[in-house]
């Protein structure tokens, strides 16, 4: 592409590169110069306009960010793709959901050609319906053929939006003293719902590890949950405490105590005859994020949780604090 003043007998079929005020109407940057324009530019004294002119082989800024954002969503992906227009072309969650994002594709795309770029959402966070999940951007009215192709390449097939997979929830809460719900059923029920999720059952237990651990058996035989969720009336403070000790003694398995964000510290994780079960920190009583929401999250949409997955969520994982906090970051 050449980008540069030309005289009108040079512009005709150029993009104009700044618009241009006239006594009568506008002329957009962006626009394709045509014959009229250099009419109307000539009646009013006008005699030279800035403008990129394409190359054999350049691709037009709109057809450009079309293609790649085709590649990187290809169809079945979950995600909408907008119109193009001055370069740029959005894309757009078609269901509540979590970004799906290889992170070294993207990266790769943007170092490519410094015109070619792509910003997007961290990597699985929760959409809602519309929710815009990318923009793909090609900065210069036009890119080389070439250096298109090879971000196509680099980055077909990454982007897309992972939607519910375990929609079906237990719940289990133990109590210390008297069995007052409180809020935690409603902010956990509110969790679910916005990715289409639902509780099936609820059941309140002593918090023994016997009382525990039978009802989590039943949970387990019953068969009707694909995720099972457990809040404890006292915090789980050891690995051997009394949550996971109760899965252990139902027949399943803790795969990790204790987690890199805050709030959110005290969650544990761990399986039931193939069904996830999270153990919740006490802050999931509140409807503020914290970092039980990643593992819920990802676990409901289907996306394996392992012990590196969660040891990697330290960074970016100090989060607002919640107003109930026990012993607040700074006490003044």
């Amino acid at each position: 592409m050449k980008f540069g003043p030309l005289t009108l007998d040079q512009a005709e079929g150029a993009i104009l590169a700044h618009s241009l005020d006239l006594p009568e109407g506008r002329l957009r940057k962006g626009m394709e110069i045509d014959a009229e324009a250099i009419a109307k530019l000539r009646y009013f004294g006008i005699q030279e306009v800035v403008a990129a002119r394409l190359e054999p082989g350049d691709l037009h800024e709109d057809a450009a960010a079309l293609e790649l954002a085709k590649a990187l969503a290809p169809e079945g992906a979950g995600l909408k793709i907008g119109r193009p227009g001055t370069g740029r072309v959005n894309l757009f969650a078609e269901g509540p959901g979590l970004a799906r994002i290889a992170a070294e594709q993207i990266h790769a795309v943007n170092g490519i050609h410094p015109m070619i770029t792509v910003a997007t959402v961290p990597e699985w966070q929760r959409m809602a319906r519309r929710g815009m999940v990318a923009t793909v951007k090609i900065i210069s009215y036009a890119v080389p053929g070439q250096a298109l192709s090879a971000a196509c390449g680099a980055g077909r097939g990454a982007l897309g939006l992972q939607q519910v997979q375990r929609p079906r929830v237990t719940l289990i809460q133990t109590f210390t003293g008297a069995r007052e719900p409180g809020r935690g059923p409603a902010a956990i029920a509110d969790r679910l719902d916005r990715l289409g999720a639902r509780l099936v059952a609820e059941s309140n237990v002593n918090h023994t590890e016997d009382s525990l651990s039978r009802d989590l058996a039943a949970a387990r035989d019953v068969a009707q949950s694909d995720l099972i969720l457990l809040l404890t009336g006292s915090a789980t403070s050891d690995p051997d405490d009394v949550g996971p000790a109760a899965l252990r003694l139902a027949g399943g398995r803790v795969s990790r105590f204790g987690m890199p964000v805050d709030p959110g510290n005290l969650l544990f994780l761990g399986d039931l005859a193939g069904v996830p079960v999270i153990g919740l920190p006490g802050c999931a009583r509140s409807p503020a994020l914290n970092g039980a929401d990643w593992v819920l999250e990802r676990l409901l949409c289907g996306v394996e949780v392992s012990f590196e997955d969660i040891a990697k969520m330290g960074v970016g994982g100090l989060l607002k604090e919640i107003p109930t906090r026990p012993q607040p970051r700074d006490p003044r």
